[in-house]
């Protein structure tokens, strides 16, 4: 495995599988109440240009589950907001801390971080990419049992980071995923043509169509951050996708729902179904958790 976790496009199936199958060692000491400290006196920069619940709290709570510390450093308050490069950000962040986590915009950003560091830098989200979301998303059915392989996967609504990184996950491992956006809010096509000889995806504009026999039926806001001035014009676009009752209907019975949150109850999710018994919203949050404490252990220990 590389020293730095930028995309899922980094890691080989096998290494995606033997990261759950760490994952899964690493929940089951936390549920023993077991100490494991493979990362004591180790420290993570953690550089946030956009705003944050769980992966903040999940990679700060995973530090120090692992025996480490993590140093929460909001861009606006770095010398970052005053025109310091990302470069010099990197190298100057590799004589103090372990390892990097970064929140922010541009995709090109994070690979200039990692470019410059010397320690191990990990994208904890860009506008094209959320590959922790995705893997931790993915652990979250391998822990319930399910083969991943032939699995059918259908996310409804905007093409954004989390449709981009699950494309990557699906193909590495073998799930087929239908994927149902309105014209012109369709994943990046630049990954749609690296995964297009996998064979594992489909696109879709019907929703209902592309919901048929799913295993699991996956959404996400319709307007992520940065494009909060879109937000009506994107309501009025994105209401047939909404994952609903009908649409649950056309799933397999013992479909599971699954959404990366934060939701919009009653725009692309009604709270029925997330609420509802094939709900496991909930799981797939704090499973991000022992995911990344998993990938926290890889790297940097």
């Amino acid at each position: 495995m590389r020293k730095n976790f930028l995309s899922i496009s980094d890691l080989t199936r096998e290494e995606i599988l033997a990261l759950f199958e760490r994952a899964d060692y690493l929940k089951g000491l936390l549920e023993k109440g077991e100490i494991y400290h493979p990362l004591q006196r180790k420290t993570l920069g953690m550089i946030f240009r956009k705003s944050s619940t769980r992966t903040r709290v999940s990679f700060e709570v995973g530090m120090y589950q692992l025996g480490g510390h993590a140093i929460f450093l909001p861009s606006q308050e770095m010398q970052l907001q005053r025109g310091e490069s990302i470069e010099d950000t990197g190298r100057v962040l590799s004589r103090y801390v372990d390892g990097i986590l970064i929140r922010t915009f541009d995709q090109n950003e994070v690979v200039r971080l990692s470019e410059a560091a010397t320690i191990p830098v990990i994208n904890g989200l860009t506008d094209l990419l959320h590959p922790c979301q995705a893997l931790s998303d993915y652990y979250t059915l391998w822990g319930r049992g399910k083969k991943l392989e032939g699995l059918k996967l259908t996310y409804l609504g905007d093409g954004n980071n989390v449709c981009n990184s699950l494309i990557l996950g699906a193909a590495k491992l073998g799930v087929r995923m239908t994927v149902a956006n309105p014209p012109g809010y369709g994943p990046d096509k630049e990954i749609i043509k690296k995964v297009k000889a996998s064979g594992q995806i489909t696109l879709f504009k019907d929703p209902l169509e592309a919901a048929k026999e799913a295993d699991v039926l996956y959404t996400d806001v319709w307007t992520s951050m940065g494009k909060e001035n879109e937000q009506e014009s994107r309501r009025k676009v994105f209401g047939p996708y909404q994952l609903n009752s009908t649409l649950l209907g056309q799933a397999r019975k013992d479909v599971l729902v699954m959404h990366c949150l934060p939701a919009h109850r009653g725009e692309e999710i009604t709270s029925e179904v997330m609420d509802g018994e094939s709900s496991i919203v909930f799981e797939q949050a704090e499973n991000r958790l022992h995911f990344q404490k998993a990938l926290l252990a890889k790297l940097m220990s």
